[in-house]
């Protein structure tokens, strides 16, 4: 048994902290590029399918990755490979805008985007791991809504800086901002001290043996284990369905905007800087809902808010009423993801976490490119308000789903962490 180790209160926790602080900033990137690349895509070509072409690769690259990037995290020094993650991101993104000098080069922007993906997967697993070592099992759902909170100020500020950005120098060099921020989260890592790294999950091969590298090192332990606990299991079918639906969402609201109302980069900067209300909302709300009504309740009722926001933003040609639906997208789609999130958390012993979060997202990421192209080509043929509409009520039908599942009365793992573990 490793030693446990002792975490201060959450607001004393100085690598806590350090960690939180250096990720809103890089968030705050993240969130420029989740604007400027579709606007430097639309400009350069003016087609939403080649919007969505940018979301398939992106959620392509997110599902192989993922199918080793648990393995690699549960087997490494956790800081390191995300600092690295961070450093190629700054290299990569950073690139951009001088070569957005000699002309648009869209080829550019797909090897970008895959690698940029793979990167990101990579870290972000790493990420997951990282909070259950710098904080208190008690302080799990604080600290995440914190974390997200740090997503909200990047979500809020982000797509407004990438709308100026881009309509005063272009989209290119909004990317380039979004280099800079990695190499401050590159930095700030440097001062964050784990409280424990990567090690072999009980039972598993040592490294360097010949079964090591096998698939079912990299992947099928990590969904074994999902696959063994119900709620998990409900989560996980549940999921993969809600992110067909999701994933496509921002190119939806983006074409909407500016195609079908015929508004500005800067006008689709701030609905997607309001819909960021929603996610502070869902960051400071999380953990008193979850406490008062239980993992179930939450989740279900951020899958509803999901549907009925998606068919509102298609149909409405009101600016106000769309960014409200927005943030109401977000608070769904983020309370949803702070209680998923913890709960694997909570219930995943840390040696194995790694690869049960890289599997999880695998899994339900793999129904994201084809649920983005088959919106963005339906959207092109039939409008998107039909498309929006359809895929209002298709989340309400995995809500009616989910009430047939264990995820109905759910509280908290769906059984005590020791049976959780055992599953």
């Amino acid at each position: 048994m490793p030693a446990l180790v002792h975490h201060p209160s959450l607001w004393r926790n100085r690598d806590f902290n350090i960690f939180w602080l250096g990720q809103a900033l890089s968030v705050l990137g993240g969130s420029i590029s989740l604007l400027a690349l579709p606007l430097l895509i639309l400009d350069a070509t003016g087609s939403v399918v080649q919007m969505g072409l940018i979301t398939v690769i992106s959620g392509v690259g997110a599902i192989v990755t993922g199918l080793f990037a648990g393995y690699v995290v549960d087997r490494t020094d956790r800081r390191r490979l995300m600092i690295a993650c961070d450093l190629v991101r700054a290299l990569l993104l950073g690139a951009v805008p001088f070569i957005w000098l000699a002309g648009p080069r869209i080829w550019v922007l797909y090897v970008l985007t895959a690698l940029v993906t793979a990167l990101k997967t990579l870290f972000d697993v790493a990420y997951v791991t990282a909070v259950p070592n710098l904080v208190r099992a008690e302080d799990l759902i604080t600290a995440n809504g914190r974390l997200t909170a740090a997503f909200a100020f990047g979500t809020l500020c982000g797509p407004a800086a990438a709308g100026f950005i881009a309509a005063g120098v272009g989209a290119d060099w909004a990317l380039g901002v979004d280099g800079a921020t990695f190499l401050v989260s590159a930095v700030s890592l440097r001062w964050v001290a784990f409280g424990r790294e990567g090690t072999a999950a009980p039972g598993a091969s040592k490294p360097g043996t010949p079964e090591a590298g096998k698939l079912r090192e990299m992947f099928v332990e990590g969904f074994r284990f999902l696959w063994g606990h119900p709620v998990l299991r409900a989560l996980t079918v549940l999921l993969t369905l809600l992110t067909f639906v999701t994933m496509g969402a921002t190119d939806l609201l983006v074409f909407r905007i500016r195609h079908d109302l015929g508004l500005g980069a800067a006008t689709v900067g701030y609905v997607i800087a309001v819909s960021g209300v929603g996610v502070v909302g869902a960051a400071f709300a999380a953990a008193p809902l979850r406490g008062t009504f239980g993992f179930g309740a939450c989740w279900l009722g951020s899958t509803a808010l999901i549907g009925l926001s998606v068919a509102g933003t298609g149909v409405s040609r009101s600016l106000p009423v769309i960014a409200v639906l927005a943030a109401v997208f977000m608070f769904g789609l983020t309370l949803g993801a702070v209680c998923s999130l913890t709960l694997r958390q909570e219930v995943t012993p840390d040696p194995l976490l790694g690869r049960v979060t890289s599997a999880f997202w695998t899994v339900h990421n793999a129904s994201g490119p084809v649920g983005a192209a088959a919106l963005t080509v339906l959207a092109a043929r039939h409008g998107v308000p039909a498309v929006s509409v359809a895929a209002g009520v298709f989340c309400l039908a995995i809500l009616g789903a989910g009430l047939l599942t264990p995820l109905r009365g759910s509280r908290v793992g769906g059984g005590p962490a020791g049976d959780a573990a055992r599953a």
